[in-house]
């Protein structure tokens, strides 16, 4: 597998340690003037994403998804709120100093590629290396042949971008886009103009990207695609959608999953600590949105249980919510699983929503089902 070249001359500001937000976006708001006033294309956006995650950004037409990924290169500034890149306070840095951290820091994929037509692939290549200077002149063409033997196009070197097809140009543009080795690489839909076949060695190329360790970030139209990456942030109306509120209920539409957002409430546990009491009655409905969870079941002349274990996305509460009854589990932070962080609805904003939503009401109900009987076997009165 190809290593990336180091650099010859330290670049300042590079690099952030591995599970660390190497991109952190706080409360950021960007709104456009126009003629009947103020656009508002973004809204409260925080957003984290730690070095050497595969992160994709999906969303409808309009929904913000391009002004997102101007945020967090610099291209647009935000209105208000803060955007810190590798370290960096992009919000903050004036255009001079902007082209060459960008140059530094960030790889970008755009979708119509955008390579220079009169140029070979090769000089395409070299070109951002001879922009920042990364390199000595003597090593940038080295660089960019083992570049283009990466995306398994070394052949096609001095050939002009024009006698390529759609996929191999895509390539080039992401051998580009690698050339100063930046940490960060962002694709605005990388995929869109091509056959599913080469959409997925494209997609297999920035896998192997991300285990090298570069921090990968795609914005894409492809549901299907979206779902193999480590994460996926949906964007809608301006608004990013609570991950964790997404996987919970993947079948709420957007507007329903941006809802449940807005109404969601969060609560922290520390490790150990008990979030809800077996017999106790109660009202909410808990997504789990970070740490772990345990469910604890008491049995008749025996220790009590742990029952199961739930991690971020999963939930609970359902039963009481389905079946109107007293809580039928402890549930506790995992006394070695850290801090516990807890998303809840009421019982009369999840009705809203299923009464929305009857795909996700027949799903929870077999939750409820589901997980009563085994609470029965466990406790011994099936």
């Amino acid at each position: 597998m190809f290593n990336f070249l180091t650099k010859s001359n330290h670049i300042e500001e590079k690099g952030a340690a591995n599970g660390h937000a190497i991109i952190d976006l706080h409360d950021v708001n960007k709104s456009y003037k126009t003629a009947v006033g103020d656009y508002p294309a973004l809204k409260n956006i925080d957003l984290q994403i730690n070095s050497g995650e595969f992160v994709s950004i999906i969303g409808k037409s309009g929904s913000g998804k391009s002004t997102l990924l101007n945020m967090i290169t610099g291209i647009d500034r935000p209105t208000a709120g803060e955007v810190f890149v590798n370290g960096t306070a992009v919000h903050q840095m004036n255009e001079n100093r902007m082209a060459r951290w960008r140059g530094n820091n960030l790889g970008i994929v755009f979708q119509f590629f955008q390579l220079l037509p009169m140029i070979s692939v090769i000089e395409n290549i070299m070109l951002p290396m001879d922009f920042c200077r990364t390199y000595p002149m003597s090593e940038r063409r080295v660089r960019a042949m083992e570049l283009l033997e990466l995306v398994e196009l070394a052949d096609h070197a001095h050939k002009l971008p024009t006698a390529l097809s759609g996929g191999q140009q895509q390539r080039v543009a992401i051998a580009r886009a690698l050339a100063n080795d930046p940490p960060i690489v962002i694709a605005d839909e990388p995929t869109g103009n091509l056959d599913s076949k080469t959409a997925e060695s494209v997609f297999a190329l920035f896998n192997n990207l991300v285990a090298q360790g570069k921090t990968i970030i795609i914005v894409t139209h492809d549901s299907g695609l979206a779902k193999q990456t480590h994460r996926t942030a949906l964007i809608a109306d301006g608004e990013i959608v609570n991950e964790y509120v997404a996987k919970a209920m993947p079948t709420l539409t957007q507007d329903q999953m941006l809802q449940a957002t807005r109404l969601a409430k969060v609560q922290q546990f520390e490790a150990g600590s008990l979030i809800l009491s077996e017999g106790s009655s109660g009202d909410l409905f808990y997504i789990v949105s970070k740490g772990t969870v345990e469910v604890i079941l008491k049995r008749v002349n025996a220790a009590d249980v742990v029952a199961t274990q739930m991690g971020p996305g999963q939930y609970f509460g359902e039963m009481e919510f389905i079946h109107g009854q007293r809580r039928s589990a402890s549930i506790r932070a995992a006394e070695h699983g850290g801090p516990v962080e807890v998303l809840t609805l009421n019982f009369d904003a999840l009705r809203d929503l299923l009464e929305q939503s009857e795909s996700t009401r027949d799903e929870i109900e077999r939750i409820a089902n589901e997980r009563r009987k085994q609470n029965l076997e466990l406790r011994g009165e099936s």
